[in-house]
């Protein structure tokens, strides 16, 4: 094999293989780190710590080894992914970690599709070899109880489904990250008010996680058993609209004049106003992340397509699922609420997301970089 034209992948490959890594491996990748400016920009690696880091991401491929075979994503380019992106991710939040003196909260926001699951079990895999507790929590996790919901929708019909702002219960959301933002500290930061004292609670051992189960009431689902845990090093709180700023009224309307699809009817326009106005509500669960990544759709679109896949294979396994109309009718209704063309790339041009990783319509990852390397390059 020509060493000059060996591949990052075909170098995992050999690892993965049982031979073992030589000098002239780390050289490649050290030259790969660098090669595409923008993700070595995200992740903070440069030419004078770039052969540490490749160091760093080898010992803890090495550590992964017997448990490849374990991990949710099984595809061509898994190894590309788990260099590329979740190991430096592992890595990344393993620093941001250490300079706290608090658990973690990592923001996750995605659309149906984009791997916000995938994404959270295989952290979580990566952390453990670190050394790191993680816990996942879903904005599904802390929707309002099924009679909630029933007495929502009595007070505004248009919520026919779960999801939108509006449906979660954010006080339970806030309580939950406040007991493990302080489960492994006497000192609670009180982020709503930092002129404030600071809370001081007893240490808490053991923190109940909602868990949602969507399967209840026939598909309309309502909360299960709670999860109980004695706190974690990291938290990642994923969600369909997770860290969503509203928007000025201004800009929004002036969105909505141009009808784009599926918002046609002054009833629609009049629906995405109020789920912006909700979105205010939402600030206060927002302020306890402490970062922020977005799985950045290609094509927002294609979460339809993604969603009718999901669908027939369901199907094809036996079990119940949506008709094509009736998918997208639902996906449809989501964007309506808050329009992805508007509210995520409203957050992209803000100051709050760290990180974005592009998501290509075949759900392979395609760039991943900071918000402002993004901006530059549209």
């Amino acid at each position: 094999m020509n060493r000059s034209t060996v591949t990052p992948v075909e170098i995992l490959h050999r690892w993965q293989g049982g031979v073992s890594a030589i000098a002239s491996d780390f050289d490649h990748l050290a030259s790969w780190e660098l090669a595409d400016d923008v993700r070595s920009r995200a992740f903070g690696i440069t030419p004078d710590n770039a052969a540490d880091v490749v160091r760093c991401k080898t010992d803890l491929f090495f550590s992964l080894l017997d448990e490849l075979h374990t991990f949710p994503l099984k595809s061509t380019v898994f190894l590309e992914t788990l260099w590329n992106l979740w190991l430096p991710l592992a890595m990344q939040l393993s620093t941001a970690k250490q300079s706290l003196n608090r658990p973690l909260i990592q923001g996750i926001l995605g659309g149906q599709g984009t791997g916000k699951t995938t994404l959270c079990q295989v952290l979580r895999l990566i952390l453990g070899k670190l050394g790191y507790s993680t816990v996942s929590l879903s904005l599904d996790d802390i929707y309002k109880t099924y009679a909630d919901r029933q007495q929502l929708q009595k007070a505004d019909p248009r919520l026919i489904w779960r999801g939108p702002p509006g449906t979660h219960d954010i006080d339970l959301g806030i309580a939950v990250l406040d007991k493990l933002r302080g489960s492994q500290t006497r000192e609670l930061a009180a982020v709503d008010n930092p002129q404030s004292d600071a809370i001081k609670p007893d240490i808490i051992k053991n923190i109940e996680i909602p868990r949602f189960d969507k399967s209840a009431y026939g598909g309309a689902g309502d909360r299960s058993q709670p999860e109980i845990i004695s706190g974690a090093d990291i938290v990642l709180f994923e969600g369909w609209f997770v860290g969503v700023n509203p928007v000025v009224d201004a800009k929004l309307n002036e969105f909505l004049a141009a009808a784009p699809f599926p918002i046609s009817t002054e009833g629609d326009c009049q629906f995405a106003r109020d789920m912006n106005a909700k979105l205010h509500d939402y600030l206060p669960l927002w302020n306890r992340l402490d970062r922020l990544m977005v799985l950045y759709p290609q094509d927002y679109r294609i979460s339809q397509v993604w969603r009718n896949q999901a669908e027939r294979e369901m199907m094809a396994a036996g079990k119940s699922g949506m008709s094509e109309a009736e998918i997208n009718r639902f996906v449809e209704y989501f964007w309506k609420a808050l329009h992805p063309e508007l509210f995520i790339k409203s957050m992209l041009e803000g100051d709050r997301v760290d990180l974005v990783i592009e998501v290509l319509s075949d759900r392979t990852v395609g760039k991943i970089c900071r918000a402002i390397d993004l901006k530059l390059s549209d």
